[in-house]
């Protein structure tokens, strides 16, 4: 995720071909998905008030309720002073004490300025990033809250991690060593290089140390399998193809409680298929045997002098890790952002993928992609990458980010487009169905329909949907209902 800054020169452009989804038995959430009937397809969404206040924020179906918390458009200030940052991304659900929910929750922050929190601990003190972590009941009501990671950039997406950490990942790479990004704000003040991902445990708060083996690449976010001990990370670089990565840590965090820096990064090349452009539209039921390619320098830096301008462009750092991929004919995907792993299958969205392919590498100035999104299956096991969906155009499936699977299987979709946003539903046989429509309205009356949702979780026991706006002034919801109902 960019931002409605960068998202705003977006072109929407829909698809060249119809929806499709891949026949046959498949692993994870398709697998278990036949057990929860899908929904009418005319069930409708409705107005239903928040909790907090009466206000109306989403439409849900019937049944459903829900409560929001932590909107910063009024100042937050969290149980050990911070005061809290909006941008509310990428979030894991763990389980808390006496039946609450702890939920670690990113800020998606860029440019440089003063670090939330407590700047003694940050790992950049000129970076406005980081997470907090939050301890809520199932009903959305804020028992206590603090910071967790500060002093990064860009904390997009990441993962939650089964041995109780969330790993927060910067799509960025940003830094001294590096010229401005794409919003013209010098780097100048920031005292480190960002574009790494750092592990935050949900009882405590990060060591603020980033994995630097894992690479650094505008990362956004992380799904770990716990029978092979890698973790598959995506990429969003916006203006150019991006890629898929698997990160092998040296042992299982599994067996030693913690993800150690000491690992080997590879990228995804489909077999015989050198340079295969993922991110152009595919036929129905695509399918691709893969091998990974080893990336040798997975964290550069970059000369430069302190307190002046570095001579290195930012394309040239965005790029770098991947161009040691495609060197060796790693495939080109179209801005790589939500994954979750369910039973052996990683699951990722591909934002502007499925359309015409791009006629050049890029820079592409309105995003390296002409479709309105893909969702993609990788089977571990088999090495077999699908094509699970392609949205046939953007009144369909708009620009599809973070994802999550529910408890029955089914595949919770968030948009990010610059119209109406919702939150999606993907049943095994191709079902796309809605669970949630933004109607969110400021305090000023200004329409904010466009706004992204992101970082969906379910609780541990299934009973709570999790989901943030992600916005300057964001917030997070808590959704509960007869989910069985509709199929999630």
């Amino acid at each position: 995720m960019t931002g409605l800054d960068r998202r705003a020169v977006l072109r929407g452009a829909a698809a060249a071909t119809g929806g499709a989804l891949l026949g046959g038995p498949f692993l994870g959430f398709v697998s278990r998905a036949a057990n929860a009937a899908p929904p009418p397809p005319s069930a409708p969404l409705g107005p239903v008030p928040d909790l907090r206040d009466g206000a109306v924020r989403l439409w849900l179906p019937a049944g459903f309720q829900y409560r929001s918390f932590h909107d910063t458009e009024a100042p937050v200030v969290l149980d050990d002073g911070t005061a809290l940052p909006g941008r509310h991304d990428g979030m894991g659900a763990f389980r808390g004490r006496r039946g609450t929910v702890v939920l670690v929750r990113n800020h998606e922050l860029n440019n440089p300025g003063p670090a939330f929190g407590d700047a003694s601990q940050a790992y950049d003190p000129a970076a406005q990033g980081g997470t907090t972590t939050v301890e809520v009941t199932r009903y959305g009501e804020v028992v206590r809250a603090r910071t967790s990671l500060n002093g990064t950039q860009m904390n997009c997406s990441g993962g939650r991690m089964p041995w109780g950490a969330w790993i927060s990942c910067e799509e960025t790479v940003n830094g001294p060593d590096v010229g401005a990004d794409f919003t013209g704000v010098s780097n100048v003040p920031l005292t480190k290089p960002h574009g790494f991902i750092f592990e935050v445990p949900v009882g405590g708060a990060s060591d603020r140390t980033p994995v630097t083996a894992a690479g650094r690449f505008a990362h956004e976010s992380v799904a770990f399998d716990p029978e092979g001990g890698a973790l598959y990370l995506t990429e969003d670089n916006f203006g150019w193809p991006s890629g898929f990565y698997r990160y092998t840590p040296r042992g299982n965090p599994m067996r030693t409680g913690r993800l150690d820096n000491r690992g080997r990064l590879q990228m995804l090349r489909v077999k015989g298929r050198p340079n295969v452009d993922l991110a152009a539209a595919q036929p129905a039921g695509a399918s691709y045997r893969v091998e990974w390619v080893d990336i040798d320098d997975p964290a550069p830096t970059f000369p430069y002098t302190p307190g002046q301008p570095a001579p290195t462009p930012n394309d040239t750092a965005l790029t770098h890790v991947a161009r040691q991929g495609w060197a060796q004919g790693a495939a080109y995907f179209s801005r790589l952002e939500g994954s979750a792993y369910d039973d052996g299958v990683v699951y990722f969205t591909s934002t502007q993928g499925g359309g015409p392919a791009e006629t050049a590498l890029g820079p592409i100035a309105d995003g390296y992609g002409n479709g309105s999104g893909q969702i993609w299956a990788y089977h571990i096991r088999s090495r077999t990458l699908r094509l699970l969906y392609e949205s046939p155009g953007p009144d369909v499936l708009d620009f599809p980010d973070n994802v999550t699977t529910s408890p029955r299987g089914t595949l919770v979709v968030c948009e990010d487009n610059v119209n109406d946003n919702y939150l999606r539903g993907l049943t095994r046989d191709g079902h796309l169905f809605d669970i949630a429509l933004n109607r969110l309205v400021s305090s000023t009356g200004t329409q904010r329909f466009n706004d992204e949702f992101a970082g969906s979780t379910f609780s541990p026991d299934g009973h709570t949907l999790f989901v943030n706006i992600q916005a300057s002034r964001g917030m997070t919801f808590a959704v509960w209902g007869p989910w069985h109902r509709i199929g999630v």
